[in-house]
């Protein structure tokens, strides 16, 4: 059964891959991002149309309440309904504690929680007043589980959004809403690009040495892909993840156990 899906941050890696997968498996997909990834944002829509999905992009900041409003109601009002919200963007910064300012941890919490609090909340609302239930996905991380040493206020918000699908999922499962969240662990895109960048300065080693030594934790033997990521969202936009709510699963092809 085709869906009305939202896909935050999708101009580009796991948030792309999402949009293209549900458009793959026949639903219609808003995509969003920030105005200075337009052009890459155009291009996704487009490529979601190609195969013959209906999308629209649209631009918004998700820390900020008005804008979080707008981008709803511009996916209801090209959609006719939301069903699914997929609240992946989020943002990434390799800093010790110690050198973390109060202006770095807002920053990141403005981002990866405030904003997927945002998207979370009015997704609800909209469900809530079309009634007949809804999906709401977040994306937290393997660091919501097992938190990295350079990446402190970054695992901090993804805790956040841990505990916050397992608070949601209980306040809303009486409207039939089931909140997931998805953990994934290295992923080949451009944000563990930066990571690795960080973390081999501060290693003091080349580019590319730090995702390699972490990669040696992968027991499946490779780093992921945005498609991993996209295959477990896939199950969590389906009929098939109808009892399963409040979870934040891990997608890191066995670094981390639960």
């Amino acid at each position: 059964m085709s869906k009305n899906v939202l896909v935050t941050g999708a101009a580009r890696g796991i948030g792309k891959g999402i949009a293209l997968r549900l458009a793959a498996d026949g639903h219609d997909v808003a995509v969003n991002d920030i105005a200075a990834n337009d052009a890459e944002l155009e291009a996704v829509a487009k490529e979601i149309r190609e195969i013959g999905r209906r999308s629209a992009a649209v631009i918004a900041d998700v820390s900020d309440p008005r804008s979080v409003t707008e981008m709803v109601a511009a996916t209801v009002e090209a959609f006719g309904s939301l069903d699914v919200m997929v609240a992946n963007a989020g943002i990434a910064q390799v800093l010790p504690l110690l050198e973390v300012t109060p202006e770095d941890w807002d920053r990141m919490m403005a981002v990866n929680a405030r904003g997927i609090f945002l998207c979370y909340k009015a997704a609800a609302e909209q469900m809530i007043a079309q009634g007949g239930g809804g999906k709401i996905i977040g994306a937290a991380s393997i660091v919501a589980h097992r938190p990295f040493a350079m990446l402190g206020h970054y695992s901090a918000s993804k805790w956040a959004v841990r505990g916050l699908t397992q608070a949601a999922a209980m306040e809303w499962a009486k409207h039939g809403i089931t909140v997931n969240a998805y953990c994934p662990g290295i992923v080949g895109t451009a944000m563990w690009d930066l990571i690795d960048e960080k973390l081999a300065e501060s290693e003091g080693i080349q580019k590319g040495q730090a995702i390699a030594k972490y990669s040696d934790l992968i027991h499946l033997g490779r780093v992921s892909v945005p498609e991993d990521v996209a295959a477990y969202v896939s199950y969590l936009a389906s009929p098939d993840s109808d009892y399963m709510t409040g979870q934040s699963v891990m997608i890191d092809g066995g670094i981390q156990f639960s």
